[in-house]
């Protein structure tokens, strides 16, 4: 096919619910992704966040070659090795639980929203989230959701959420009250601009729920798997969750979503209260697997650290030569870049020149390389947006 075939079967024939970019993809390997023409560019926002090993990482390929050619789907009433191993390694690397396996974040954070609601009794169905946040498309996620603009036309929306200030304690507190069942949040707000959230939060947060016996439920769809330098992102922060949801890069590429709840919890959700058909199957949880594999033994969460330390040096420095620049900020390799200005400009003159990046908040450019991205390509990215916000600050002053 050409690239104009390409476009002509999406307009004719598939839902435009995207801003697609005029870029036909068809090969990638680590950091590189190669398109239609044969041109090269260099992903820092590989699938949202869900390549976070980079693409096509030899373990994960490894994994799924030799798992599709035994099984690929089996229905969750029967047993296969791989789904019991990959919860294992979920709950080996986090906290002492039990995980329902579904396939993508929104179903899990509606996993969560179910199991929440379970454990009311019917007494207390009331969520407080976090305006900024953003949980998913689904019906109870996105009224899990803080932003209004996607939740317009929808209405009306599944009852029982409160949405409060992100990083702010005494409004989360002062929205409490004998309804109130879980707290659910982001601790990095993707979608929201890369907002982090404080130690002080979380861990008043933490023992708030204690107090009041409020469920704590952790969004770590984007967060989690090494994005922030650590597995999972409530791990730079003393506490536990009770909930803990996860899907982008857990599936190095394939489409998976997980909730993992503490053990107490686990037992709420008996057969037939809530299921998926695909969820959990050989293939994606042998990928997944696979991408464990290859974050440990490839050292991806040192090189994470390091590496997302160094471009957030690098973006300071260049803070200081650019006046379009408002603020940076990030934790581990998940760096937004706040402009004075919009952000789509500059975007476009980076995906021409061979950088994909990504604007969220009208002016937030968000940088999520994969974890075991080099300095050499950091150096080369920086290149390329520091040009294209030179050619953004001519154009606004000549």
């Amino acid at each position: 096919m050409t690239k104009k075939d390409v476009f002509q079967s999406y307009d004719q024939f598939v839902f435009q619910t995207y801003a697609r970019m005029p870029l036909v993809l068809v090969k990638g390997k680590g950091s590189v992704v190669t398109d239609i023409d044969g041109h090269k560019y260099l992903d820092f926002f590989p699938g949202w966040g869900v390549s976070n090993t980079g693409h096509c990482h030899p373990k994960v390929m490894a994994a799924v070659r030799d798992q599709v050619g035994k099984l690929i789907h089996v229905p969750n009433n029967f047993y296969h090795p791989n789904q019991g191993r990959l919860a294992r390694e979920i709950v080996r690397h986090s906290f002492d639980g039990k995980v329902f396996f579904c396939n993508s974040g929104a179903e899990a954070n509606e996993a969560a929203i179910k199991l929440a609601r379970i454990y009311g009794q019917g007494k207390r169905h009331g969520i407080i989230t976090a305006l900024t946040s953003f949980h998913g498309r689904t019906m109870g996620a996105l009224a899990a959701t803080g932003q209004l603009k996607y939740q317009e036309g929808f209405a009306p929306l599944l009852s029982g959420f409160t949405h409060v200030p992100f990083n702010d304690f005494a409004a989360v507190r002062a929205a409490v009250n004998a309804d109130t069942v879980a707290i659910m949040l982001e601790l990095v707000q993707g979608e929201g601009g890369i907002n982090i959230a404080s130690q002080s939060y979380v861990q008043s947060l933490r023992q708030l729920c204690n107090e009041k016996d409020i469920l704590l439920i952790v969004d770590e769809v984007q967060t989690g798997m090494g994005r922030t330098a650590k597995m999972f992102a409530y791990q730079h922060y003393g506490i536990e969750p009770d909930i803990m949801t996860l899907a982008k890069g857990l599936g190095g590429g394939m489409p998976i979503g997980a909730m993992l709840a503490a053990r107490r919890f686990s037992g709420l959700l008996q057969p037939g209260m809530h299921g998926t058909t695909f969820g959990g199957s050989p293939i994606v949880t042998k990928a997944a697997l696979g991408v464990f594999e290859a974050i440990q033994k490839d050292k991806m969460l040192p090189n994470a650290r390091v590496m997302g330390e160094y471009l957030l040096a690098r973006l300071a420095l260049l803070q200081k030569e650019c006046a379009l620049i408002k603020e940076v900020r990030g934790l581990g390799l998940m760096v937004g870049v706040e402009l004075h200005t919009d952000g789509k400009p500059v975007f476009d003159d980076c995906l021409a020149h061979g950088l994909i990046i990504n604007c969220t908040q009208k002016r937030v450019l968000r940088l999520m390389p994969a974890l075991n991205v080099t300095r050499k390509q950091i150096d080369k990215a920086l290149l390329i947006l520091a040009a294209a916000l030179n050619r953004v600050v001519v154009e606004k002053t000549g």
